[in-house]
């Protein structure tokens, strides 16, 4: 069973910057692939970005592509995600989420395990 906790969420003004961590636990990160979702209010969870399990590949959204990004430490068993210029469409509820099959992908019903969220709300 893998453990993924978040951290890093809070209030920033639009073209500011903040960086979300991820924390895993009980299990194999440096096998997993990893990504980041996000979910506003009264919408459906979308993808942000994904990551490889050796950090060679990594995977954006276009409403993201140029102002986030995504990284890994396997050595600290913790994944990043780098969020610069940010916009008031930010603004949701961003889930770290991991693949233990290790497949890079951007859908989120092939993540297996995820964290409980950390907010973000970017104010215009």
């Amino acid at each position: 069973q893998v453990q993924l906790v978040e951290s890093g969420g809070g209030l920033v003004q639009a073209g500011g910057s903040l960086r979300l961590s991820c924390a895993a636990s009980g299990g194999t990160f440096s096998s997993y692939a990893m990504g980041w979702f996000r979910q506003a209010p009264g919408k459906a969870r979308e993808f942000a970005a994904a990551i490889s399990w050796n950090g060679g590949s990594r995977y954006y959204a276009d409403s993201v592509k140029g102002r986030f990004t995504i990284a890994r430490d396997n050595a600290k068993n913790t994944v990043y995600l780098h969020m610069n210029n940010l916009k008031p469409e930010d603004t949701a509820v961003y889930y770290c989420a991991c693949d233990d099959s290790g497949t890079f992908t951007y859908r989120a019903h092939e993540y297996d395990y995820w964290g409980q969220g950390t907010q973000v709300t970017v104010s215009s």
